[in-house]
């Protein structure tokens, strides 16, 4: 029996499928990289999982633990094929689903369309209950009615159900029985109970994550099915953890009970390689930037800490408009989309202007040069028209670029915009890297941070790409580009705790907190959180618990995370939450509403288990090869539409030492990415391996 002392880490992207191997004993790293395959992109996994390990001669029997991260829940929601499913809400409530908040995301827009609901109003059912906001029974549940609702149901060919009774948060009595009844009405329906998938206040936004979880949960139990059993038959016997949105992970139970909370598991991937990489060349303040096929994605630290939100959106009606998507309540790292990937489809709009996506030639068919049926230009093509990728290692050689297909591609464009096809795929670059510093702006804008001060570091295959371009626009003078840059999200698994959140609402004035009241609350919190923890394999002595809490003044709308230490609630406790919260909000906004009462609204546990340390020194990417520090070769690269283009030299990044200094313009290629330097820039590697790009002054 082989030592088991490999781990094993798989991010399904939009385009590839990310794979990697970490020995624990020798920090050894190996990587693959995949095209994702459709509509089952288990297939993909399983033959680059099987591939990698053959490769390196490593025995499946020797890993022992595989980590995945997936996009299967986002996709699912944003191309509506979930299952049939239905909504049993407390009668006179049904509607909560489609009305909302009653806002419109764009007050100017005439035509604004708002995103359907995933449940139909026919599918939708109210039955008589009523719990009062403190949780008494005001009408006690209807016992019959339900009954004959699920035999509706059953003849409707319902899969899976969401109930959502009015404050089940506060007393869930009515839900479980609910419940009870579904389960032996219907013994082959998914069923989602609110408060166990959001425990949280707003009807609205809880009913919208609940249909979610319903509508997603029968496809991803069936796809983690899928893959647990396709590993098993390969060798594999490890255990199968998952990727949260929060950026920790759980077991297959737990996530097929509540599928909702993967729908950002790849890109939180990306976040936590974002901090480590910036934590081991001494940055605390990271601008976390990864892209990839189909998006990228944005993250901002604040001392090393990647801010957790419960309030987010997903499947946009608007793909930059806040309020045009479906509302989720669950737990993930603060991040926004910024901007398209590397198979997003350039176009020309309707005021005749060019414009990138959201449209994306994914992996089928691909971009034009991928040679695989794609004739739409895409930024991949652009970036290989100026002479940014090479199309003879792309994907370390796995597709050979077909630059013909990529110039006839851009032909329809470059007509429509009547300039050269050089100076069409040269200005869909630049739109791509604008359109991403503005939105990063923005974001930063709005979380009060000055990004200046932040250096990059940016993963996915298409991130070194543009990074620097990104940094440019924002004044952004450091840039870090990560050994494996390229499957960087599928290395942030490695770092990833198992752990769980849990949330309840308790909505009370801190001078007027029932401490014996929190206390019960906050202890199961903690049961529930260690049991699932437990489950998933941490041993009850290395289980951390972090409590906090969602606070904000009296009758405002939004709240503040407060971190609460302490294990027990008492005056001194309530105090120094309450001047945490005052810092907190002073950092925000500036300014406290002195003499008005605070109020703490949700109240928060993570139970987590240990984080791997892995010394950033000490790793060991591929094969060792020979320090030459010198180009391999060079070629013609547009960084000026206006000028020639500048013949510049190439390396490869395996052959440069950590002596290796040079001053942009350089492409420096590698098996998963390229990174670009500027003229303006000048790049060296540092003692980790990591690429950093510094802007000249």
């Amino acid at each position: 029996m082989p030592n088991a002392s490999h781990l094993l880490a798989v991010d399904i992207g939009g385009t590839f499928t990310d794979i990697v191997l970490f020995d624990t004993e020798s920090n050894h790293i190996a990587v693959g990289k995949a095209l994702t395959t459709y509509p089952d992109p288990s297939q993909a996994v399983l033959s680059g999982v099987t591939q990698l390990l053959k490769n390196h001669n490593i025995d499946p029997a020797s890993v022992r633990q595989v980590i995945h991260g997936t996009t299967l829940v986002t996709n699912t929601l944003i191309e509506r094929k979930g299952a049939r499913t239905a909504l049993i809400a407390t009668e006179g409530f049904r509607d909560a689903l489609e009305i909302g908040n009653e806002g419109r995301y764009d007050i100017y827009d005439l035509g604004l369309v708002k995103p359907p609901p995933l449940v139909e109003r026919r599918l939708r059912f109210g039955i008589p209950e009523r719990m009062t906001a403190s949780g008494e029974v005001l009408h006690p549940l209807d016992v019959n009615a339900v009954t004959e609702l699920c035999k509706t149901l059953n003849a409707e060919g319902i899969e899976s159900v969401a109930i959502c009774l009015l404050h089940a948060f506060t007393n869930p009595r009515h839900e479980l029985d609910v419940y009870e009844i579904a389960r032996d009405e219907m013994p082959n329906a998914s069923i989602s109970i609110s408060h166990q998938v959001s425990p949280a206040m707003r009807e609205y936004q809880r009913t919208s994550t609940t249909v979610a979880n319903a509508y997603v949960q029968p496809i991803t139990s069936n796809y983690l099915e899928r893959i647990q059993s396709g590993l098993a038959r390969a060798g594999l016997n490890a255990p199968l953890n998952v990727m949260l949105s929060s950026g920790g992970t759980t077991d297959i139970e737990t996530a097929t009970r509540f599928p909702i909370r993967l729908v950002e598991s790849g890109p939180s991937g990306g976040a936590l390689a974002g901090v480590y990489w910036g934590k081991q060349n001494g940055f605390n303040d990271i601008f976390a930037f990864d892209m990839g096929g189909t998006t990228a994605k944005a993250i901002l630290t604040h001392k090393s800490e990647l801010s957790v939100t419960s309030v987010s959106e997903v499947a946009h009606v608007h793909r930059f408009k806040r309020g045009s998507g479906l509302p989720l309540l669950v737990p993930m790292i603060e991040m926004i989309e910024i901007g398209a990937g590397g198979g997003s489809v350039a176009h020309v709009n309707n005021l005749g202007l060019p414009a990138v996506g959201p449209e994306s030639a994914g992996s089928t068919p691909g971009p034009a040069c991928y040679a695989r049926g794609g004739a739409n230009p895409t930024v991949t093509d652009a970036d290989l028209l100026i002479g940014y990728l090479n199309a003879d290692y792309f994907a370390n050689g796995s597709i050979r670029l077909d630059a013909s297909a990529a110039e006839k591609s851009f032909e329809g464009l470059a007509k429509e915009l009547d300039i050269s096809i050089t100076k069409a795929a040269w200005g869909i670059h630049q739109l791509v890297n604008e359109n991403m510093a503005s939105a990063a702006r923005v974001h930063a804008a709005e979380r009060g941070l000055d990004i200046q001060k932040y250096a990059m570091v940016t993963t996915g295959g298409a991130g070194p790409v543009h990074a620097s371009g990104v940094a440019e626009r924002l004044n952004v003078r450091t840039v870090i580009v990560p050994p494996i840059a390229g499957v960087g999200s599928a290395f942030g698994f490695l770092l990833a705790p198992i752990s769980f959140d849990f949330t309840r609402s308790y909505l009370t004035r801190i001078d007027q907190v029932d401490e014996p009241l929190l206390m019960k609350i906050l202890r199961d919190l903690e049961a529930e959180g260690r049991a699932i923890v437990t489950n998933a394999g941490v041993a009850a002595e290395d289980i951390r618990v972090a409590r906090s809490v969602d606070m904000r003044y009296l009758r405002q709308g939004y709240e503040i995370r407060v971190e609460l230490e302490g294990n027990e609630i008492n005056a001194e406790t309530l105090n120094t939450l309450e001047q945490r919260f005052e810092e907190e909000y002073m950092r925000f906004y500036g300014v406290l509403c002195e003499g008005v009462p605070i109020q703490a609204v949700n109240w928060r546990v993570v139970a987590s288990g240990p984080t791997l340390e892995i010394e950033g020194q000490a790793l060991k990417v591929g094969e060792e090869s020979q320090k030459l520090d010198q180009p391999y070769g060079s070629r013609n690269v547009v960084f000026n539409p206006e000028d020639e283009a500048a013949l510049t030299p190439v390396y490869r990044r395996e052959s440069l030492s950590s002596s290796f200094k040079a001053t942009g313009p350089a492409i420096i290629e590698e098996a998963e990415s390229t990174t670009i330097v500027l003229p303006n820039w000048s790049a060296r590697v540092d003692v980790t391996g990591c690429l950093v790009l510094t802007r000249n002054k």
